[in-house]
């Protein structure tokens, strides 16, 4: 099974959320657990104050990514003082060397170093061992309220 759960990331000022106006119809839910292994690459940032063209370049890339053959999905996290975290989800090395070496994700790179990024750490790692669990959600009788 294949779940992709689409995080949004806020400004740089933004607040704490995993909601934004346009994906608000859907719930927030992490990635799910994946059947080891897989990989997963941890991506956090402080960004600078310019920030121009960011939101349009992040968003193609989401679209793109989710093309990548083994992409499993990706979630976001962001702090009130501006730390993000980006974690993406690939079944094998290989979907995440195409990640890496994807032309329009390499010139977004050398923007991001070069216009949006304080500073980065990028974290790759083989998931050896993985679970979840997800509340079972309690069915609301008609006449509550």
């Amino acid at each position: 099974m294949e779940v992709y759960a689409r995080r949004p990331i806020p400004p740089r000022s933004g607040a704490v959320s995993h909601h934004s106006e346009v994906y608000s119809e859907a719930p927030v839910v992490p990635v799910g657990a994946y059947e080891p292994p897989y990989y997963v690459a941890v991506f956090t940032t402080v960004r600078t104050q310019g920030q121009s063209g960011y939101s349009e370049t992040n968003a193609r890339l989401e679209d793109l990514v989710k093309d990548i053959p083994g992409y499993l999905g990706m979630d976001h996290a962001q702090t009130p003082g501006g730390l993000g975290i980006t974690v993406s989800y690939f079944r094998d090395a290989d979907a995440l060397t195409q990640w890496r070496t994807d032309a329009e994700h390499r010139a977004a790179q050398q923007r991001g170093r070069a216009e949006w990024y304080q500073s980065y750490t990028l974290h790759v790692a083989k998931v050896e061992r993985s679970n979840g669990f997800t509340r079972a959600q309690v069915p609301q009788s008609p006449t509550a309220g």
